[in-house]
């Protein structure tokens, strides 16, 4: 799955983890122990965030850039 949502990954000391989110869609998160875990598991997280808004009513924001971007 490619969504064109920018994810930006980092490693979190308090975690112990890389840290996977997306700016434009609020509460989106995921983690891996590396870097491709945590994309695998944020798209996992992408898709059902936009079920779950999709599913509410919720608005679902357009994505900021045509392609997606990892950290």
């Amino acid at each position: 799955m490619n969504h064109r949502y920018e994810i930006a990954i980092q490693w979190s000391d308090e975690d112990r983890a890389f840290v996977a989110r997306v700016p434009e869609l609020p509460g989106c998160m995921a983690h891996g122990l590396t870097k491709r875990a945590a994309r695998e598991n944020i798209e996992q997280a992408i898709a059902l965030w936009l079920d779950t808004a999709k599913e509410s009513g919720y608005p679902i924001p357009e994505p900021r850039s045509t392609s997606a971007l990892s950290g």
